[in-house]
């Protein structure tokens, strides 16, 4: 087989000049001269018996021949690249993963093991933060992020939306005689009542939003701590449902009303759309999408 396959170097010339129409940008690509390419064309015409371009003034143009040969090599130097890649990565290597510290520890960290059972060579690294890395300048493989989805030069996975609601322990609410309504909850100590989760859910509930108005503006930067403080006792926290179930369910934190905020925004799986295809990128993406299918309904 190896005697019927042309000069590599010619075959990768050929693509070039197929996917530019132009010997002239196929030459910059591969840091060759325009008279180089035109010998390597030349070349594999020779090999192939039948001309592959139509010369024309300031652009080339694929024959028949030509039109026919194009897409099975591209899709062959496709097929190669990622074949390096996968050599390079190895079937291990480290995945860091960049993503805020709830859904690190309220989601991932409960399910990490099943993905680690299943690639056993993937080290998984977890970078817990809100700052929003650059995949350009920073060793991060993937992120899990809050917003709207669009960052452009990424792909983004929808996980769920990050719906929320007010949330407190039992015995916080028995010490104002119950939650009955809405506006009960501004008998306590609402925690970060910056936030603008609770003006909206305010809004929604009818409550004048001007009530959270003089209140000291304490801030734990993450919902995994006002979690904890509103368990604790400590005052009424607006957090995302779906991270607090079990919390909900065995009765460490109550939700005093299914009224639930959507501001548009929820979490998702993001890489750069020029890493699609890494092995261990491939390999969470498989794992992670079916895993939270679940969770997300």
């Amino acid at each position: 087989m190896a005697e019927q396959l042309p000069p590599l170097a010619a075959v990768r010339v050929f693509e070039a000049a197929a996917r530019h129409a132009s010997f002239t940008k196929a030459a910059a690509e591969l840091g060759m001269t325009q008279a180089a390419v035109s010998y390597q064309i030349k070349l594999l015409e020779e090999r192939v018996g039948a001309p592959l371009f139509l010369r024309q003034p300031r652009q080339v143009v694929l024959t028949e021949t030509g039109a026919r040969l194009a897409p099975a090599v591209s899709d062959a130097f496709g097929i190669l690249s990622e074949a390096y890649a996968a050599a390079r990565a190895g079937s291990g290597g480290t995945l860091c993963i960049s993503t805020v510290l709830t859904f690190a520890s309220n989601w991932l960290a409960r399910h990490i093991g099943s993905f680690q059972l299943r690639h056993p060579a993937i080290a998984v690294r977890l970078d817990t933060s809100s700052h929003m890395v650059d995949f350009s300048r920073e060793e991060v493989d993937i992120g899990i992020r809050s917003g709207d989805g669009n960052w452009p030069g990424l792909v983004t996975h929808l996980l769920f939306r990050a719906q929320y609601a007010p949330m407190l322990s039992p015995r916080l609410a028995e010490s104002v005689g119950g939650i009955k309504e809405p506006a009960d909850l501004l008998k306590l100590r609402i925690l970060d009542p910056s936030d603008v989760w609770w003006k909206r859910w305010f809004e929604l509930a009818g409550v004048p939003a001007d009530s959270l108005e003089g209140r000291p503006d304490t801030s734990m930067g993450s919902q995994a701590y006002e979690a904890n403080a509103a368990m604790a006792g400590q005052g009424v926290a607006i957090l995302t449902r779906k991270f607090f179930t079990s919390e909900l369910t065995e009765g460490r934190l109550i939700q005093p009303f299914e009224l639930l905020g959507d501001d548009g925004h929820a979490y998702w799986l993001v890489y750069p759309e020029a890493r699609r295809n890494v092995p261990k990128i491939r390999a969470f993406r498989e794992w992670l999408l079916p895993e939270i299918s679940d969770f997300a309904d």
